[in-house]
């Protein structure tokens, strides 16, 4: 089983979600770091302090030389996908080829609304994204992008420079639809971060993900799967592990554990130690 870390960029600061990640990065069980894509935070006071994901991977694949680096995950809503690609080649570059491209369809109906953000109703949120990544694709892998879309035109479109990693970074798609999401997962991503409440849960949806990989021709190995598993501040680490474990036992392949809010680093080492017989 592999290991990253997600830290939570609300009600907090810059400074001290840095030196999380810069402590993960000298563990080695840990092999990627994950913010995610919101503007306004989830819990708590909706008047609080959210950092913007993508600029603070850029950051952030400037102060740490091995982990690995995504945005748990962006929603196609929010930045056009030609945006989206050149931001995404950057931090490639800047973090020597370490990006994991996360996207998803979008949710959060307060952000749109605060925002004047359009939240189209869930088909054609799904029809955009589907085209959306099309496009990422497509800029990133070709030295010349040509897309035809109801929703997004490439017409001898560049991205230069191109990223790091060839043909482009994996594609992480994050969400649990058994029809569009799971769908998009077989045809495009390299790497599923579902949405799951259990063990049983998540058996579930995997068998649905191999029906779709075999709809498409897809071989279900390819596409690493990881779910999250947080650390109740109350219980701490302990219960976490555990729930670790029951998710390697039920198959999933990489576990993404959210410590507490404000967690210092000091916390990483333990956690590491308590997870490595799991490893």
């Amino acid at each position: 089983m592999r290991f990253g870390i997600k830290t939570r960029p609300e009600h907090t600061t810059w400074a001290q979600m840095r030196d999380v990640w810069v402590a993960a990065d000298d563990i080695e069980l840990f092999e990627s770091a994950w913010n995610w894509d919101h503007f306004y935070p989830l819990t708590g006071d909706p008047a609080g302090p959210n950092y913007e994901g993508w600029s603070m991977l850029a950051a952030m694949a400037s102060v740490t030389r091995r982990i690995r680096l995504g945005c748990q995950v962006s929603g196609m809503i929010y930045r056009h996908p030609a945006v989206l690609a050149n931001m995404a080649a950057t931090i490639d570059v800047i973090s020597e080829g370490r990006l994991e491209l996360g996207v998803g369809a979008g949710w959060n109906q307060q952000e749109c609304d605060a925002y004047g953000i359009e939240l189209p109703p869930l088909r054609q949120r799904f029809d955009l994204f589907d085209e959306g990544v099309q496009v990422i694709i497509e800029l990133l892998s070709k030295e010349v992008a040509n897309f035809d879309g109801k929703y997004f035109k490439l017409t001898e479109a560049r991205c230069e420079p191109k990223p790091v990693q060839r043909p482009h970074p994996p594609i992480v798609i994050g969400g649990r639809g058994p029809r569009r999401t799971l769908r998009a997962v077989a045809l495009w991503a390299q790497h599923w971060n579902a949405i799951v409440q259990s063990p049983a849960d998540w058996k579930a949806l995997k068998e649905t993900l191999l029906v779709r990989c075999d709809e498409v021709g897809r071989n279900p190995a390819d596409i690493v799967c990881s779910v999250n598993v947080a650390i109740d501040p109350e219980t701490g680490i302990g219960p976490a592990v555990e729930k670790v474990a029951e998710y390697k036992e039920a198959g999933v392949d990489m576990i993404v554990v959210i410590p507490p809010l404000r967690a210092k680093p000091g916390i990483l080492e333990p956690l590491a130690e308590a997870l490595t017989p799991l490893a």
